[in-house]
């Protein structure tokens, strides 16, 4: 049987080009347009924060599955980037989301190459089961550097 959840954030105008979210969850903070569309820099922009949003949860569903997999995870960094299309008419979409992830995990007594194998397989399953990939129309895009700590 299916189940839902539910979410939410509010926002508020704080005037020019500001704006305030508080999040379900309990966090708030201002949040602007990019600097590249009259906002100002060093806060949270809503690009940002889709980009961030599929970050963590690509690295939460990592985590989960390393825990599945048996894994001894060392270490789990990601940069990703989002590329924005404007088109002629202005309308914008993010045609793809790359993410680097740099992934340290321990052998232990098991081959390199088996520990390897289960590593890629943790990462399909946290793309495959990640809520928020599955949920935009970007192209995902994973480059993992992978190293096997004997």
């Amino acid at each position: 049987m299916s189940r839902t959840a539910t979410y939410n954030t509010t926002v508020a105008w704080k005037g020019e080009h500001w704006g305030h979210i508080a999040m379900g969850n309990g966090p708030e903070m201002d949040f602007s347009a990019p600097p590249d569309a009259q906002g100002h820099p060093g806060v949270l922009t809503p690009e940002d924060a889709f980009v961030a949003a599929a970050n963590t949860c690509i690295m939460m569903m990592f985590i989960w599955a390393t825990e599945r997999y048996k894994l001894d995870l060392i270490s789990y960094d990601c940069r990703a980037e989002g590329t924005r299309l404007i088109e002629l008419d202005r309308t914008e979409i993010f045609t793809h989301l790359r993410f680097w992830p740099v992934i340290r995990v321990s052998a232990g007594a098991e081959e390199p190459e088996k520990v390897r194998t289960r590593i890629e397989r943790a990462l399909r399953s946290a793309q495959k089961y990640s809520l928020v990939a599955n949920s935009v129309k970007s192209e995902i895009i994973i480059e993992p550097k992978i190293e096997v700590v004997a």
